[in-house]
C-alpha cells in the first residue's frame, strides 16, 4: 500500500498566519503540523508516500523532508495547481498510485491514543473497497457524518449536515482499493465547486464495499485548520508530552520502532541533528 499526504489549499482558515507559507509547515508545539500526519503512514506500515502541495510551497517541503531516505521511507512529491477537493488526491496522484491500494491522510489532521497503530494497521488489511474510520465529536455539523445500525454498518454519510442525523464524523484517514482512480474520475463537482471525500465514499457505500473502523473514546483526533483547533492540538501535544515523557509524531523514533532503520543508522541519524531538545530526547533513546 502506498500513502498520501493532502498538505495542499489555501490555508484560509489560518490566515493571516498562512499568507506566505503553508498551515502545514507552521508548527504543532514543537514539530511541523505535516509530521503528525506523516507519522501515521508511518505506523501504518507505509513507506511509499507523496505528498501533495501547492506550486510555492514545493521546495520548502523538500528542504524539510528531503527524499525520506533518512528514516527509511520514499517520499515523492507533486504539485496540486488549485483546490479541487479531497478526491482529487487520487487523480493528481495515479501515475504514483500505479496498481496499488492507497491510504489519504490530510495534513492538518492530528491522532494519537493507545492502541491506535493496531487499529489502523489492522484497517489497512483489505484486498476489496474502502475502509474509513468513524469517530464521536459534539459538532457534527462541521463535519463530514456516518449514520450507521446496530451493527456499526454504514446507512448515509452526508457532508456537513444542518440537522442532526448522528455524532459520528468521518475523520481525515483513508484507505481505498486501486478502483479508487476511476471513482474518482467519475465524481461530478459539488456545489463547492469541487469533487466531495464524502461522495467518493458513497460510491463504495452503494456497492457495499465501504467498511466503517469505530476509533474508541480514548483516540483522540483533531482538524488543526483553524485558529482554535490549531492552538489546542499545540496545547495537547505539549501537555501529553510532558506527561509522558514521550514525543508524538517523532518521524526518527517511528522509524526506529517500526524497524524502517537500523539502530546504527538511528544512532548516526541522531548525531547529525542540531542541538536542541528534539535531539536530546532521541539521544536518551540511544
Amino acid at each position: 500500500m502506498k500513502g498520501i499526504i493532502l498538505a495542499g489549499g489555501t490555508g484560509s482558515r489560518l490566515f493571516p498566519a498562512t499568507k506566505v507559507t503553508s498551515k502545514q509547515l507552521l508548527p504543532v508545539f514543537d514539530k511541523p503540523m505535516i509530521f503528525y500526519p506523516l507519522s501515521v503512514l508511518m505506523i501504518s506500515g507505509i513507506k511509499d508516500i507523496l505528498i501533495i502541495c501547492n506550486p510555492s510551497d514545493l521546495e520548502l517541503y523538500q528542504e524539510l523532508l528531503g527524499n525520506g531516505n533518512q528514516i527509511g521511507i520514499k517520499i515523492s512529491y507533486t504539485i496540486q495547481s488549485k483546490p479541487r477537493g479531497l478526491a482529487d488526491a487520487f487523480i493528481v496522484g495515479e501515475k504514483f498510485i500505479g496498481t496499488s491500494k492507497v491510504a489519504l491522510i490530510l495534513g492538518d489532521n492530528l491522532f494519537y491514543g493507545s492502541g491506535f497503530g493496531k487499529l489502523i494497521r489492522s484497517a489497512a488489511k483489505f484486498n476489496q473497497g474502502a475502509s474509513i474510520f468513524g469517530i464521536e465529536v459534539n459538532n457534527p455539523s462541521d463535519f463530514g457524518i456516518a449514520e450507521v445500525d446496530n451493527n456499526n454498518n454504514v446507512i448515509k454519510l452526508i457532508e456537513k449536515p444542518k440537522k442532526f442525523i448522528s455524532s459520528l464524523a468521518v475523520p481525515g484517514l483513508y484507505f481505498y482499493d486501486n478502483n479508487v482512480i476511476k471513482i474518482a474520475k467519475s465524481l461530478e463537482p459539488s456545489n463547492r465547486g469541487e469533487i466531495e471525500i464524502t461522495d467518493l465514499n458513497q460510491k463504495y457505500l452503494e456497492k457495499k464495499q465501504l467498511k466503517l473502523n469505530l476509533l474508541p473514546r480514548g483516540i483522540t483526533w483533531m482538524d488543526t485548520g483553524t485558529p482554535i483547533n490549531f492552538y489546542k492540538a499545540s496545547e495537547f501535544v505539549k501537555v501529553t508530552e510532558e506527561s509522558t515523557g514521550k514525543k508524538i509524531a517523532c518521524l526518527e523514533e517511528v522509524a526506529f520502532l517500526n524497524k524502517f532503520i537500523s539502530a546504527v543508522d538511528f544512532k548516526n541519524l541522531v548525531q547529525e541533528l542540531p542541538k536542541s531538545d528534539y535531539r536530546n530526547y532521541l539521544k536518551k533513546l540511544i
